[in-house]
């Protein structure tokens, strides 16, 4: 397979050869999986050896098998309403899948997304979502985020309003439990865990998957208090007793972040449309959006 006269081959070069775009062509370099070298600033891949990479790889699939994968065009992990509406109104043409911040982990490990919103709090240390992050994902070009922060509490039938003041007033109430795969499940039962009640001697509602299922159980009255959000108990007029600010991340694909589905959905985030809606919305902080978190190895 002759590539030319030139003993190296430039990025741009080799990402024509290849038919990828040059941002591919470094993510193969700093994965170790195409042979380069740097000079001066800059990186060059010799002639010889990219020719037998080629051939190497030239069996079965042929050289795609050596590229990374491209991930399907999916945002995962936990239900958010403003993140919800976000995706849609920038139209960055990311599907979705909700199902929990825990789920989200899940399927982002398993590489069925661009991307996944999770909260998942740490009480030894009183943080959000790093911890659960590096444990899984040190090894991993994957980079964590910060979106926004939101205010958690016990939203509650409007007859209860100042009845309910804290958990301990929950106990003899119908609650709606959240799947055991979201974050804001996991969070309830460690602070009943603090209160010393348990989940299993509870009055239970059906499982809502959603953030709004929640708080819809409260407002038809199938449910007498939920574990949601402060934007969704105003939105519906309910009362709202606040427990918890807590923090709202993304954990994206290093290499799908800088692709245009993300790119766009970022830029939206930065828009006056955008600042309108959070504004709109009480119990909604962007106090440091954009800011890296965590950053795994290429």
């Amino acid at each position: 397979m002759p590539l030319g006269k030139e003993e190296f081959l430039t990025t741009k070069e080799l990402a024509s050869l290849l038919r990828v775009k040059e941002r591919k062509v470094y993510e193969l370099a700093s994965n170790g999986q195409v042979p380069c070298t740097r000079a001066m600033g800059k990186l060059l891949f010799p002639r010889d050896a990219v020719e037998r990479w080629l051939n190497e790889n030239a069996s079965g699939t042929g050289f795609e098998a050596a590229l990374p994968k491209e991930l399907p065009k999916v945002f995962l992990g936990s239900h958010d309403p403003l993140l919800e509406w976000a995706l849609r109104e920038s139209q960055c043409g990311l599907a979705t899948f909700f199902d929990g911040s825990l789920d989200g982990l899940d399927r982002f490990e398993q590489k069925a997304g661009v991307a996944t919103g999770l909260h998942v709090y740490n009480a030894a240390d009183k943080s959000w979502n790093t911890g659960a992050v590096q444990a899984r994902f040190q090894q991993s070009p994957a980079v964590l985020v910060q979106w926004v922060w939101r205010e958690r509490g016990l939203i509650v039938r409007p007859e209860l309003k100042d009845k309910v003041t804290g958990l301990a007033d929950v106990t003899d109430l119908k609650l709606v439990p959240r799947q055991r795969e979201a974050g804001s499940q996991r969070l309830l039962e460690q602070l009943f865990d603090e209160e010393g009640i348990a989940m299993a001697d509870l009055n239970l509602a059906p499982v809502a998957r959603t953030e709004t299922e929640a708080v819809i159980a409260v407002y038809e009255g199938s449910a007498d208090v939920a574990f949601g959000l402060e934007s969704l108990a105003r939105q519906y007029r309910l009362p709202f007793v606040p427990m918890m600010r807590e923090r709202f991340d993304l954990l994206v694909d290093r290499w799908s972040w800088f692709e245009e589905p993300l790119q766009t959905f970022m830029a939206f985030c930065r828009t006056e449309a955008f600042r309108k809606k959070l504004g709109d919305h009480p119990g909604y902080d962007a106090e440091g959006m954009g800011t890296i978190l965590f950053n795994g190895a290429p």
